[in-house]
């Protein structure tokens, strides 16, 4: 059954590999029904792979092979909080790895173009310290980096 509110994700013909990797990549997820097309339609033939219900970290998803004609954007990105510098390191390494590419401060972008934030607990509880000198010094920090370094981030929201 489809949720009352699901993210629809545009692809041009992987939504299916795409889908299939999140799955594999990030706990909560999962691959469920694909629907091929009962037609032929401007970006694919009867029988290709349309659409895809996914979940990625329990959140619903459609992959919607629409063709080349749509972009994802930055507009657009999951936030995976992450609990130390092994599962950043995993997450971040899992999407560069599979042909990603990396950003600043945390953001990389799959092989399809959809951003993700990889942000360790620690770098937010670093940004909201009640010391805000601490949470500038983080934050400064953040903005020299690609993946987050966890350590790196707890040095300077401690001044060393």
């Amino acid at each position: 059954m489809i949720s009352k509110n699901t993210i629809c994700l545009w692809y041009d013909g992987a939504a299916l590999e795409a889908a299939t990797f999140y799955a594999a990549t990030f706990p909560d997820s999962a691959v469920g029904a694909v629907h091929r097309a009962p037609g032929d339609y401007p970006a694919g033939q009867h029988g290709d792979v349309l659409t895809v219900e996914f979940t990625v970290m329990g959140i619903p998803c459609l992959g919607l092979n629409g063709g080349p004609g749509i972009k994802h954007s930055e507009a657009f990105s999951f936030q995976v909080a992450t609990d130390d510098q092994a599962e950043t390191d995993r997450l971040w390494n899992a999407i560069i790895d599979h042909g990603g590419q990396p950003s600043e401060c945390g953001w990389c972008k799959d092989k399809w173009g959809l951003s993700w934030q990889i942000t360790p607990r620690a770098l937010t509880a670093a940004f909201t310290d009640p010391d805000r000198v601490a949470a500038k010094r983080a934050f400064d920090a953040m903005m020299t980096m690609q993946k987050i370094d966890i350590a790196a981030i707890e040095a300077a929201r401690r001044g060393d």
